[in-house]
């Protein structure tokens, strides 16, 4: 089993609004997760990232490996 650390999309149409969650790989992307562990909103300027430190900490410990988007996102916001 492939656990990552990604993106779930729940915004209305042209108003994106993302929770970060970590989930199984085979699970559809609004799908199924394990563990909500942050909210992400790109439209407030700047754009807010809230996350849990020590669940994104305990999850890349057991083996979860962010998106490419969430590990950019994460260096920016200098979370990792």
């Amino acid at each position: 089993m492939s656990v990552k650390i990604r993106l779930k999309r729940i915004g209305s149409k042209k108003t994106p609004y993302y929770r970060i969650v970590v989930a199984d790989s085979r699970y559809p992307r609004d799908g199924r997760f394990i563990e909500e562990i942050g909210i992400y909103d790109p439209l407030k300027e700047p754009s807010e990232i809230i996350v849990k430190k020590e669940r994104v900490e305990y999850w890349k410990l057991k083996g979860a490996k962010p998106t490419q988007v969430l590990e950019k996102l994460f260096k920016k916001n200098e979370i990792i």
